[in-house]
């Protein structure tokens, strides 16, 4: 699918030409939805597209283009780009590594979310947040959770035009967010069941997932009676819209869908805004389509967010309903570290070193 017409990645045909960018995990399931948005986007046209994944998967051969294996003998010298998706402990050994060879990070894990000089940027949200990036600064930014992604896209709008006092989130998690193993087990568990067999021991969550609903969906934290998804959501949330005093309380639930997260919201703004008003706000933002129910069916292979079901809370004077879906590997991963990338180009943040040359 290609860029929409509110979208800010939007690819620019003016741009410089020849830039070398680099996928880090171009065989997993998010690295693999990354070379397809790049293809879709125009941006494997004019620039040199590099892959990079395990040992295991070092020789394989997708769209015409070798993998190489990220060993300590991968030449990353020339790359002005990386598009990270290999797992948090692969970012923390080799991002830096690219950085120090020339290359801007963007990175898909949870490794750099936290630093607060790594922007964490949604490109329809904080695009500004890259103006930082150059010479004098740490070549690397960080893409969001996939659940805060989402749902950055649509509450932004409404934060920017009267301010959002307090949040509630329930997230219903797709398995693909988990990874390829995730989706099998589900698939596994479901013909089982469907053939009237005993499902296989659970593998992936601590319970089987299919025909099922699993309340805490991340991990727990010794300690912490919230799951790490829960914590993302809240800490990246105060750092993308820039403003800590929000108050947001969510559960992350883990539900037998293939692809998609969906999310129930219940905002508490901080001046009045009605429903109808609402809308009307919404449907002139970047990156979103309005529907009366969405689902993820309906959002799978879309780059975009669907927003639905939004109503006022009858509980609260200042209080709205709406629910959120979107591809978690689309939106909520691969697509929006390449509008970052484009961004980087369009607006000359980084420079080609191929062009250069």
């Amino acid at each position: 699918m290609t860029a929409t017409a509110h979208d800010t990645g939007v690819p620019d045909p003016t741009r410089p030409t020849g830039y070398r960018i680099a996928v880090v995990g171009a065989t997993g399931a998010v690295g693999t939805v990354m070379l397809q948005c790049l293809h879709e986007r125009g941006l494997d046209l004019d620039n040199e597209i590099v892959l990079f994944a395990t040992e295991r998967s070092a020789g394989k051969v997708i769209d015409g283009r070798t993998v190489q294996a990220l060993n300590d003998d991968a030449d990353l010298s020339g790359i002005d780009i990386a598009l990270f998706s290999a797992g948090g402990g692969t970012s923390k050994q080799w991002a830096p590594r690219f950085v120090e060879a020339g290359a801007t990070v963007i990175d898909n894990s949870s490794a750099f979310r936290r630093d607060p000089e790594v922007p964490l940027v949604v490109s329809e949200v904080n695009p500004h947040a890259l103006r930082g990036i150059g010479p004098a600064h740490p070549k690397l930014i960080a893409n969001p959770n996939c659940s805060t992604m989402q749902l950055m896209v649509a509450l932004a709008p409404i934060h920017r035009a009267v301010g959002i006092e307090r949040l509630i989130v329930s997230t219903y998690q797709s398995v693909s967010g988990t990874g390829v193993n995730a989706l099998r087990a589900l698939d596994a568990e479901a013909e089982a069941s469907l053939h009237g067999k005993p499902m296989p021991a659970p593998e992936i969550y601590p319970e089987n997932i299919a025909f099922n609903v699993i309340g805490a969906a991340g991990n727990f934290v010794d300690g912490d009676d919230h799951t790490d998804e829960e914590r993302k959501m809240m800490f990246e949330t105060h750092k993308i819209l820039e403003d800590e005093s929000i108050g947001v309380a969510v559960t992350c639930v883990r539900v037998p869908v293939r692809m998609g997260h969906s999310e129930s919201v219940n905002i508490q703004t901080r001046e009045p805004l009605s429903a109808h008003d609402a809308v009307e706000l919404l449907s002139k933002a970047p990156g979103l389509i309005l529907e009366n129910v969405p689902t993820p069916l309906r959002a799978e292979g879309r780059d975009e967010v669907f927003v639905g079901r939004i109503r006022a809370d009858i509980s609260h004077p200042r209080g709205l309903w709406m629910f959120v879906v979107a591809d978690n590997l689309r939106k909520g991963a691969a697509t929006n570290a390449v509008q970052i990338a484009e961004v980087l180009i369009r607006d000359g943040i980084v420079s080609a070193a191929a062009a250069a040359a």
